[in-house]
């Protein structure tokens, strides 16, 4: 594995809002990171190289109660208001919790990012920017 986890927090550290996030892809991408999936619940993020090996970044807040009901419509709202530099880190991830967002899966190769729900079912893709 090309990365650390180290490397990984000391690039996220960078980020104030979801309008650093380009960068922050690009910044990880180019350390060797494929894809990662992140978790709502926790914070938790797996980390893959190209070779498909994992790493963990482990807790990373206290446990948030994710919503069984999923309100996409809402979600889309506090999505773009987080896009544009309107909410942190935290922030987002208490409203994807709170619309029933269980998580997100990160593809660095295709550019996108697959939101899903608590049972693992894809809500929502889009474009990274670049």
């Amino acid at each position: 594995m090309k990365f650390t986890i180290e490397q990984i927090k000391a690039e996220h550290q960078k980020v104030k809002s979801g309008a650093d996030f380009p960068k922050y892809i690009q910044e990880i991408k180019n350390l060797g990171v494929s894809h990662y999936t992140a978790y709502v619940a926790d914070g938790n993020t797996e980390y893959f190289d190209a070779e498909n090996q994992k790493t963990n970044a482990g807790r990373k807040y206290d446990e948030l109660i994710v919503s069984k009901t999923l309100n996409l419509d809402n979600f889309k709202g506090r999505l773009k208001l987080h896009q544009q530099g309107g909410t942190d880190y935290i922030t987002f991830c208490s409203d994807c919790a709170e619309n029933g967002v269980g998580g997100w899966k990160m593809d660095l190769n295709d550019m996108t990012c697959t939101y899903f729900d608590t049972d693992g079912n894809e809500i929502l893709v889009e474009q990274i920017p670049g």
